[in-house]
């Protein structure tokens, strides 16, 4: 399989950015290239393609499989197994998205929780609870306000993003509003 300079630019650019969310570099390669192609391919094809061993397009795939990224095929008289990319752009986002926050949140707020349930001994590891207070809560608030925005539907979420940076102007106006009456005038 030979990759026209477009699909290798995506591809090799999509290997060093998966690099940075959890899985390495040729893993990402054979993401993007499954992502990409329309019909399912083979790990030949694959291994070709990208110009890496077959040993380790197998891994590849298996880390692929484990993450639920991909879905294999077979094809009718063919003992191979080919794969596509399994879902949308949105399940995949989802996908790396709760297995990040799996490998990375969940055990920082389990282990900032057990250092919060223990007494502090003294002065700085009071200060010290203090700021992993703020730590975990802002951990929390991001992994509540994540769920909720998986649960949402890719329109939805198209919707949300696209109204972002209007939602800051709201609150923007709504400080100035504030702002403009007193603390008394808020209370009646």
């Amino acid at each position: 399989m030979i990759m026209t300079p477009m699909i290798e630019a995506f591809v090799m650019h999509f290997g060093e950015m998966g690099s940075r969310w959890g899985f390495n570099r040729t893993v990402g390669q054979m993401y993007a290239l499954l992502v990409i192609t329309e019909d399912p391919i083979s790990a030949n094809d694959i291994a070709e393609a990208l110009s890496v061993s077959r040993g380790n397009v197998s891994m590849g795939l298996k880390e692929l499989q484990a993450w639920q990224l991909i879905q294999t095929h077979h094809k009718p008289a063919d003992r191979k197994e080919y794969y596509q990319s399994n879902g949308s752009i949105w399940d995949m986002a989802n996908r790396v998205f709760e297995e990040r926050r799996k490998r990375e949140m969940d055990p920082t707020l389990s282990l900032l929780r057990d250092i919060l349930l223990d007494s502090p001994a003294n002065s700085k590891e009071e200060y010290a609870q203090g700021k992993l207070q703020e730590v975990h809560d802002l951990l929390e608030g991001i992994v509540k306000w994540s769920s909720e925005l998986q649960r949402l539907g890719p329109e939805k979420l198209d919707t949300l993003m696209r109204l972002g940076s209007g939602v800051g102007k709201v609150l923007d106006m709504k400080d100035k509003l504030l702002q403009k009456t007193g603390p008394s005038d808020r209370n009646t």
